[in-house]
């Protein structure tokens, strides 16, 4: 096991959701799935899942913990998952971010556990102290970024990586931290301000040296805080270049099955039966092809290439009878 697998998760969700009307954001839907099951989605190998907030159904077995005192907000929130959990690295998530993949996941727990090239001022690698975020919406905690902590070793690890938006604005609730930093960081709080209730986050991030890592997809960092971000979300997955891919992804969270599924393949087989047999052919022949392969164990891309050529063999024979037909019945000259 090495650092990109023994992790943990902390999903903080929580919060009263005032711009929500107090609707409890984690179990709203997007693409028929709760928000809370599509953040979960993206972190299957985490050792242990701590989700901090009221109990609510998951997916995935998970750990519940709720924050003190209840409502305490997000460093509270964060001192209650920690303390469930015992791997090196701690992957931080808001509930509420209906487009994070594990791509976006395994780039943020790469970054926070290489040691080359750590956080240090300028090049690519870039340290939390002094960074001013562009303007627009503001970080998650809501207030102005602050001086952090003196650069150190560019050999020495970093403390942590978060997620960088695409207008340069840092989200620390979608990070993977060094757990021992984070303990420590959340101890020296806490005896500064004798609590952790109430804080924003800007007052733990100022003791950590972290790498930002952009958001490639442009969309991970998305996150749902109003009715016209849900709304947004869900217009996004019903577009024509996703809407395959999010129905398919939501059907065997739905089934309870891990696949990977060649779109384009079933696809062609299935235009390939209904233009070679018959329009009702296309659904059951790729029905039959996953019944196939979950009881017998075979390939999916096997059975599909076999299919599409018996298809094709009966759309070739189709055409050669209209041929020999229409030749038979074509008048002499």
């Amino acid at each position: 096991m090495d650092d990109l697998t023994d992790y943990d998760t902390i999903v903080l969700a929580g919060g009263a959701a005032r711009r929500l009307g107090g609707a409890d954001k984690p179990s709203l839907s997007v693409g028929g799935r709760p928000l809370l099951d599509r953040v979960l989605a993206a972190c299957p190998d985490a050792a242990i899942t701590v989700v901090v907030g009221p109990r609510r159904p998951a997916t995935r077995a998970v750990v519940h913990a709720l924050e003190d005192p209840p409502g305490g907000g997000p460093l509270a929130a964060l001192d209650a998952g920690l303390r469930h959990t015992t791997a090196p690295t701690v992957l931080v998530l808001s509930a509420d971010l209906p487009f994070l993949t594990a791509a976006t996941v395994q780039s943020l727990l790469e970054a926070a556990t290489r040691t080359d090239g750590a956080a240090t001022p300028g090049g690519g690698s870039v340290p939390h102290e002094g960074h001013v975020p562009h303007e627009g919406r503001a970080p998650r905690d809501g207030r102005a970024p602050h001086a952090g902590p003196a650069p150190r070793d560019g050999r020495a690890p970093r403390d942590g990586a978060m997620l960088q938006d695409a207008s340069g604005r840092d989200q620390p609730l979608v990070a993977a931290y060094r757990a021992e930093p984070l303990r420590r960081e959340l101890a020296r709080v806490r005896a500064e301000h004798g609590t952790l209730a109430g804080l924003p986050l800007r007052a733990l991030m100022s003791g950590l040296l972290l790498e930002r890592v952009p958001d490639a997809t442009t969309t991970a960092s998305f996150d749902c805080d109003t009715w016209e971000d849900i709304s947004a979300a869900r217009a996004r997955i019903r577009e024509h270049g996703n809407v395959l891919d999010e129905w398919i992804t939501a059907v065997k969270a739905e089934l309870g099955i891990e696949l990977d599924v060649d779109t384009a393949a079933l696809l062609d087989l299935a235009r390939d039966a209904a233009h070679g047999v018959a329009r009702p052919a296309a659904p059951l022949t790729t029905f039959l092809i996953g019944y196939a392969a979950g009881q017998q164990g075979r390939d999916v891309q096997e059975l599909t290439d076999r299919a599409a050529a018996l298809a094709n063999r009966w759309a070739a024979e189709g055409a050669a009878d209209a041929d020999a037909t229409g030749a038979e019945t074509k008048p002499a000259q």
